[in-house]
């Protein structure tokens, strides 16, 4: 367990100390006393939020939705600056899904989740209540962490897997960091870009130009918080200037790069996903698919 501080920010972080069961989750505990208004930045990944315990999180959303208790949030949620949590007392662990893998755990498509937070009762009725039961019985956040890594990889081995097409564009997107043309996923996969497109958007949650501006914002975000210049980042990251990072920065968090570089939901990174905070730790993936045996329809 280590804590947090970034200005009024006071966190208790634990981390698991073996990897999951399931390649594409990886998760973070945290205690927190009094949570005042965190803005939720976009990540590329699906958010499942365990709280427990005698607090009371809230998540205020666009328009006046609130939500309580435990949620699940699809890939770049919190578009706009639009999602902001608060509470006391709050504890949870924090699970991010990889979309590709997203659809086996959580027994839905992402999609179904149109780009906003469910309650994960909604989602999965009576298992949410006893999850948050048995989590709250446990002791120690290691314990906690191998509870939750045994629910996951048991809905993962029940679950649907996505297209292996699909998996292979999602996971070439992550490794280039958002540097490749959407065309030449298609080309590659021999599809038409209308039917990677339906697949893509169908199975992960968000289509593959979408995509393809997530994974390039979460990189430059996070190399943003490790204090490189915004002129730097823009044109290593694939911004055609500063001025466009500016407005892809604005558009995913309704803030300044400048703003967004002190935000504690990107600066705690660095020690509750110790190997996810910077996305160049990431494999990088060149090569191009075999041919594919369903052809173009």
């Amino acid at each position: 367990m280590r804590t947090f501080v970034h200005g009024a920010a006071v966190w208790d972080v634990a981390c698991p100390q073996r990897p999951s069961l399931v390649p594409g989750v990886t998760m973070a505990g945290f205690s927190v006393r009094d949570l005042d208004a965190l803005r939720m930045v976009p990540h590329p990944a699906v958010t499942l939020l365990l709280e427990f315990g005698t607090g009371s999180p809230v998540v205020d959303c666009a328009a006046g939705r609130q939500h309580r208790g435990s949620v699940v949030a699809g890939p770049g949620i919190g578009s706009g600056g639009a999602v902001w949590a608060r509470g006391e007392n709050v504890e949870c662990v924090q699970v991010r899904l990889s979309p590709v893998i997203a659809r086996a755990v959580l027994g839905a498509s992402p999609a179904d989740l149109d780009g906003t937070l469910v309650s994960l009762d909604d989602l999965w009725g009576r298992e949410a209540s006893r999850i948050r039961e048995r989590l709250g019985e446990v002791a120690s956040w290691q314990d906690r962490f191998a509870l939750t890594d045994a629910l996951l990889a048991r809905r993962h081995a029940a679950g649907a897997p996505v297209d292996p097409e699909v998996a292979w564009a999602w996971d070439w997107i992550v490794g280039s960091r958002g540097l490749v043309r959407v065309d030449r996923l298609a080309a590659e996969l021999g599809w038409s870009r209308k039917r990677l497109w339906s697949r893509f958007r169908s199975q992960l949650g968000l289509s593959p130009k979408r995509a393809v501006k997530l994974v390039r914002f979460d990189h430059a975000a996070h190399r943003l918080v490790a204090g490189e210049s915004a002129a730097r980042v823009a044109a290593d990251a694939g911004y055609a200037d500063q001025s466009h990072l500016h407005r892809d920065v604005m558009a995913f968090t309704g803030v300044t790069p400048a703003t967004v570089a002190r935000e504690p939901f990107l600066v705690v990174d660095d020690i509750a996903w110790p190997d996810q905070a910077t996305p160049a730790a990431r494999p990088h993936v060149s090569r191009a698919p075999g041919p594919s045996s369903t052809g173009d329809a």
